[in-house]
């Protein structure tokens, strides 16, 4: 059974940081990807980043590239999402994703991860 666990949102002042942190259980590590989304309520799920089990190639979304930087451990079974020069509008609920074997579709699309953490809530003030 494949356990997705966020943490680490919070409240921080517009310009700040915070590091997401989502551990990992029972998932296997295949030529796939993990990611990070977010969501407020009555807008639908975004992708926010995104990198490949290998490590290596991430991908972002334009309104993150440059500010957030996600890394994965794999030692640790851990997927973080550092976020830089935070704005008002990057306040959601962020989660965690993994695809599986039989995943398709691009790095933002929802539809492609089969497992899903409960999330975590960042607020951003102004």
């Amino acid at each position: 059974q494949v356990l997705l666990v966020e943490s680490g949102g919070g409240s921080p002042q517009a310009g700040g940081s915070l590091r997401l942190s989502c551990a990992a259980s029972g998932y296997t590590y295949g030529a796939g990807c993990m990611g990070w989304f977010r969501q407020v309520p009555g807008k639908e799920r975004e992708g926010v980043a995104s990198i490949n089990n290998g490590g290596i190639l991430t991908y972002y979304a334009d309104s993150v590239k440059g500010r957030f930087a996600i890394a994965l451990d794999k030692a640790k079974n851990t997927l973080y999402l550092q976020l830089y020069s935070l704005r008002p509008e990057d306040s959601a609920m962020y989660y965690c994703a993994a695809d599986s074997a039989r995943s398709g579709g691009p790095w933002y699309a929802v539809g492609r991860y089969t497992y899903w953490g409960r999330g975590t809530q960042v607020t951003v003030s102004s």
